[in-house]
């Protein structure tokens, strides 16, 4: 739609006005024509059967009358007044009652005329009521686009209580296609619309609003979809496209000591295939002119830390350093201990930089990276402050990126000339389709398969009534040399209950399993980080048998000992989260259990989530179950939940659809990737309207 009459502001449509204008751009966001003929109904009513009164029984939800106004009333009540009227067809009479608005509503309604009324009907003695029914004319009923299957829009109270209900919606609708029906262009490649067997973009805008029938509704439907899904894969695979050939990365050609010192003589052990096929992915990456943007996807204890030290060696082999920033301190603890053991044969300088790193320690790591003798910085946020400047970064790696917001990626980007090539790591498995839409514009790799001599981790669902018989089975474990997690869930909203739970459980265990034959770690939120430390590294030395903490060991804990997980109140996590729990037992090599203690009131998802755990161990099947119960923007947490804004399609549902879109998507751009043929002249137009909003963030995936 590329005529002029679109980008009208909305209060110039009849009916609408300044003070409704005000209210659309509000509290839905529709500040132009074309927003408000984009914004989609999110359900239909079938309004093909007219009842009749001698009809009516308590059960119908929603009916449709024809009948005449008889008389009105207005009804003193205790609180306020009512307006009842007597509405009457041909076979009997029914009240209709107003409770709010009752001067606007009996100044508009005329008696002795014909009516159509729409709402739920309830009995009240002998005679039947409607409160608050749509109503309008027989006439304009008969005269108006309305179709039989009739569209029900998304609102607000606000606007219900302004006269935007899904009858006001559609009056507007109807006055929108008047003044523009015959303006709205074709915006995909005729070919494609051939191919796809698509309606055209007139029709689909025209069914979506008022359905001519249901085929005519699925029609549309599907056209909306894959054009809104087509236009995101276009983008982002554009955006990679530019992004490898106008962002120039460095090139990293030398494979040299460092690198074939370590393949050759240090590895602690064979690696998988999934690892050899990832690593020579990155060393394609890097070895070619483009900056390197790619997600490296891997189950936890995948072995992802050994395949970020090998790219960390390439770097180092070409005169570059490195940083890998994670985002707690304990998980970049834990990565410095793992690449200094790792790297404790080579000549490389590796440090780490935390929020409680001391001044004196800082000041030794500025100099290092400024004057180019630190090789490899590990850190937190830290990394990103303005002091921190490297002498030349060549390769950055983020693990768990989700937890980054764009903004402080894209400083990472600024500590060089030249960007240096981007590696996000993440233990959290993305489903394809989250993957094909957040992170289109990434080349994605995946490590599929965990080093050999590993067990599968046996994982329970048990009720609270067996805590006996499961301390039982902790007291066995223990005595046979083992180490227990019993985690508690962390609800943000309330730290002080988390609190309560996490001191009243470890209060319980420590009757349960008392000095001297036992003793407890115990980690949360609230500690110290060098107390955190401190409890960890007693755990980690086997100084202590069982560790109490929340989540905040859910990421990047190593304890090969540890065989037991308990989860508490496991009901209360997101299976991903579990599934990241489960992952800290299982990386020795004796038989790991996970436990997962619930009480009896389970809802339905909180019995998929369990039934889900025991029955597989796969990261990225648990994640496709995720994203079926909780939706794109919970999976990807707030800082990215508004990147899949979607105004028709659904990930979850509609993923058919993507890949039909990528698919297409793809195919047209290695044929004519600026869009400049003849057949894709509206195309493009569409294109470049969608990507005027352009900033250096659009290449920070």
């Amino acid at each position: 739609m590329s005529n002029n009459l679109f980008e009208t502001p909305i209060e110039f449509l009849k009916g609408v006005g300044p003070k409704r204008g005000e209210l659309l751009r509000k509290e839905l966001d529709i500040h132009i024509y074309r927003d408000l003929i984009h914004f989609f109904p999110n359900r239909y009513i079938d309004k093909t059967y007219y009842y009749k009164i001698n009809q009516l029984q308590e059960t119908n939800s929603e009916v449709q009358i024809i009948g005449r106004l008889i008389n009105f009333k207005t009804v003193e009540q205790k609180h306020g007044k009512r307006l009842v009227a007597i509405f009457a067809d041909e076979t009997s009479q029914m009240e209709l009652v107003w409770f709010r608005g009752l001067k606007w509503i009996k100044d508009g309604l005329k008696t002795n005329q014909a009516y159509v009324i729409y709402g739920k009907v309830s009995q009240y003695g002998n005679l039947f009521n409607m409160a608050h029914p749509e109503i309008e004319l027989l006439s304009e009923h008969k005269a108006s686009l309305r179709s039989a299957m009739q569209a029900v829009y998304p609102s607000t109270e606000t606007l219900n209580n302004k006269g935007f209900t899904s009858k006001g919606f559609n009056k507007l609708m109807q006055q929108l296609f008047i003044e523009s029906e015959n303006l709205i262009k074709e915006n995909l490649p005729l070919y494609l619309i051939d191919e796809l067997k698509l309606i055209s973009k007139k029709s689909a805008l025209f069914n979506i609003h008022f359905p001519k029938s249901q085929e005519l509704l699925n029609k549309a439907q599907f056209r909306l979809k894959f054009e809104e899904l087509f236009f995101i894969q276009l983008q982002l695979i554009t955006k990679n496209l530019i992004r490898k050939h106008k962002i120039k990365g460095h090139l990293f050609e030398i494979i040299g000591d460092n690198f074939n010192n370590f393949y050759n003589d240090h590895l602690p052990f064979e690696l998988t295939n999934a690892q050899k096929r990832v690593i020579k992915e990155i060393r394609n990456d890097m070895g070619n002119n483009a900056q390197m943007n790619r997600l490296l996807q891997g189950d936890v204890g995948s072995g992802k830390t050994i395949v970020a030290l090998i790219s960390m060696l390439i770097a180092k082999d070409n005169g570059f350093q490195s940083c890998l920033m994670a985002p707690t301190e304990i998980l970049a603890n834990q990565h410095f201990i793992g690449l200094s053991e790792l790297a404790k044969d080579l000549n490389i300088n590796i440090q780490i930089l935390t929020g409680s790193s001391k001044a004196k320690e800082r000041k030794l790591v500025h100099d290092s990276l400024e004057n180019g003798t630190l090789d490899i910085l590990i850190g937190t946020h830290a990394i990103l402050e303005d002091k921190v400047q490297f002498q030349n970064l060549g390769l950055a790696i983020i693990d768990e990126q989700h937890r980054f917001g764009v903004e402080q990626r894209s400083k990472l980007w600024k500590k060089n000339k030249i960007p240096p090539h981007v590696l996000v790591m993440t233990a959290t498995p993305i489903p394809r389709t989250l993957a094909m839409s957040l992170y289109g514009d990434l080349d994605i790799s995946v490590i599929d398969e965990l080093p050999p001599g590993r067990k599968p981790i046996k994982t329970v669902h048990l009720y609270d009534n067996n805590r006996l018989k499961v301390w039982k089975f902790i007291r066995d474990e223990i005595h046979k040399g083992r180490q227990i997690y019993i985690v508690y869930p962390l609800i943000q909203e309330s730290e002080k209950m988390d609190y309560k739970d996490l001191m009243d459980g470890y209060e319980s265990i420590s009757r349960d399993f008392p000095l001297p034959d036992y003793s407890i770690s115990i980690l949360h939120g609230q500690m110290k980080p060098a107390d955190k430390d401190q409890e960890m590294r007693r755990f980690a030395a086997g100084k202590t048998n069982i560790m109490v903490a929340t989540t905040v060991i859910e990421v990047g804990v190593n304890v090969p000992n540890a065989s037991v997980m308990i989860i508490e109140s496991a009901e209360r996590f997101g299976l991903s989260q579990l599934h990241q729990l489960r992952g800290r037992v299982g990386r020795g090599a004796e038989q790991s259990y996970c436990i997962l203690m619930t009480s009896h009131k389970l809802s339905k998802d909180s019995i998929v989530r369990m039934e889900t755990m025991i029955s597989t161990d796969d990261g990225f099947e648990i994640a496709e179950v995720d994203l079926k119960l909780r939706g794109p923007g919970d999976i990807m947490g707030k800082q990215q939940s508004g990147v899949l804004n979607l105004q028709i399609a659904d990930l979850v549902r509609d993923k058919d659809i993507l890949q039909l879109a990528r698919q297409y998507a793809v195919k047209l751009l290695k044929e004519d990737a600026p869009m400049e043929k003849p057949e894709h002249a509206m195309l493009r137009k569409a294109f470049i309207e969608l990507n005027k909003k352009k900033n250096i963030w659009n290449y920070i995936s």
